[in-house]
């Protein structure tokens, strides 16, 4: 497998400063290009300095929500008003389709990451640090583990305690209560809120949870100051830089360091050498797999959270997927539905039940049994998930699934009228294995006095049964 291309496309380079093509894994060489200056820096101020620095830069939660970190970290008592421990918790969980520029953090600056842990501890005068990463990244958590111990061989932790846990694969983990369920040895499931973690977070004391890469801009915001960092992007609101991951049918994908503010259109066509095979853009996957489509006459949309939201679309972790005219849209959307009922964890009815109805519904429209009506009881489900979890994967499989409904409803119509998928085995979609059609597709035993009659039957054998959609094993 060939490498990812991580460079800064234009721009100043922030995040990725120093990288050249040459990982600074170790501490010489981030020592080399300025490295830990900042927590030394963050040290002689007072922790109430540090988070206003952070506050004025506008630095904005980069995993997905957008939230501003320094407000965040403002929420945290300070210590003389808990008589609890004060804990981070770094979201590392990285596991949104089309996301992977924090596993690219941790790999090419892991001792940024690390610098960025230490400010934020004294920022809200923190002892203990927990990184949660992904259970899959084992090269990252290699490199990361080889980091920590060097800053810490080095005398850079003083007092603070940062502990890197491995998830074991869940995608809800990547929820920060479910996160917090599965630091603490439970099974990975959001809480209710409030309490919100900033007062009852890890073992139901106070918890800042934020995302690699917005910890990694900490030591950026000290090093350039909070007033030139908030004129960089698309102030007032999204300051600083982003690493876009660029990835779909485009002839360059990879991660690159830009500014907000630079056009759909010119992160794909300049930057990323356009579509691959020079076919035609069809949609783009921006966000992330969580959020609405980004149809060809929306292109020139800059990558800036008001310029994204005015048409109802999201940053979200800063994804950028292209979509080529060779994909069945109703593949794609039936796909997006697959993972997330895959990856539901069954707390809340509309997501556990509403997600299995739009891979139902999906499924019927692909294979042609499925009527206009359908398509109305599709958006309609979509309706009855979106606001009403615990948590936001109910709405990430229904926003985008009634986007592609909406934005492509000529398309969905064609395979009503056509009584399949017009495609056939044209789209580039047509033989991509589901993770949840394992469950479809895995042997079962055929000893047994049963003869292997009591398996849960395959999701095509219960439609064809005549059960109702949604309905539950």
């Amino acid at each position: 497998m060939a490498d990812t291309v991580v460079e800064v496309a234009e721009g100043p380079a922030l995040v990725l400063g120093g990288y050249d093509g040459t990982p600074l894994v170790d501490l010489d060489s981030y020592r080399a290009v300025g490295g830990y200056a900042q927590i030394a820096k963050a040290r002689a101020m007072t922790p109430q300095e540090v988070t206003q620095q952070i506050i004025d830069s506008n630095l904005r939660g980069r995993g997905g929500a957008f939230f501003p970190t320094g407000r965040k970290a403002s929420f945290i008592p300070t210590p003389d008003k808990v008589a609890k421990p004060i804990y981070i918790t770094v979201n590392a969980d990285e596991s949104e389709p089309g996301t992977f520029k924090d596993r690219e953090i941790m790999l090419k600056v892991p001792h940024r990451l690390l610098e960025g842990c230490l400010i934020a501890a004294h920022a809200i005068q923190s002892k203990h640090v927990f990184i949660y990463i992904r259970g899959e990244y084992a090269e990252e958590y290699r490199v990361l583990e080889n980091a920590r111990r060097e800053a810490e061989a080095a005398g850079l932790l003083e007092d603070v305690t940062i502990t890197i846990h491995r998830g074991a694969g869940a995608y809800i983990c990547g929820e920060e209560t479910a996160l917090l369920e599965s630091l603490e040895g439970k099974r990975g499931q959001p809480r209710s809120k409030p309490p919100f973690p900033a007062i009852q977070g890890l073992y139901a004391s106070p918890t800042l949870i934020n995302n690699v890469e917005s910890i990694t801009n900490m030591p950026i915001v000290l090093e350039v100051g909070p007033e030139e960092y908030a004129q960089i992007g698309a102030p007032p609101d999204s300051t600083g830089t982003r690493l876009f991951c660029l990835s779909g049918n485009v002839v360059k994908p990879g991660v690159y360091e830009a500014p907000h503010g630079i056009t759909v259109r010119h992160l794909i066509d300049d930057i990323g050498g356009g579509i691959a095979g020079g076919r035609k853009l069809k949609a783009v996957m921006v966000g992330g797999s969580s959020f609405p489509v980004m149809t060809p006459d929306e292109l020139d949309t800059p990558l800036d959270a008001n310029s994204l939201g005015q048409k109802g679309l999201f940053i979200g972790s800063g994804v950028v997927c292209a979509i080529d005219d060779r994909t069945c849209i109703v593949q794609f959307a039936l796909r997006v539905a697959q993972f997330y009922m895959h990856e539901s964890c069954g707390k809340c009815t509309p997501c556990r039940v509403g997600t299995r109805w739009l891979v139902q519904i999906l499924r019927a429209v692909e294979d042609g049994t499925a009527t206009q009506k359908d398509l109305e009881i599709c958006l309609d489900v979509c309706d009855r998930i979106i606001g009403k979890c615990l948590c936001v994967l109910g709405d990430s499989a229904a926003m985008p699934v009634a986007s592609c409904v909406t934005k492509f409803r000529a398309e969905f119509n064609a395979h009503l009228e056509h009584g399949g998928c017009p495609f056939g085995e044209d789209s580039s979609l047509a033989h991509l294995f589901a993770p949840v059609d394992q469950h479809a597709h895995t042997p079962v035993a055929e000893a047994g006095s049963d003869g292997g009659k009591a398996a849960v039957a395959r999701p095509e054998d219960r439609v064809a049964s005549g059960a109702p959609w949604g309905a539950e094993p």
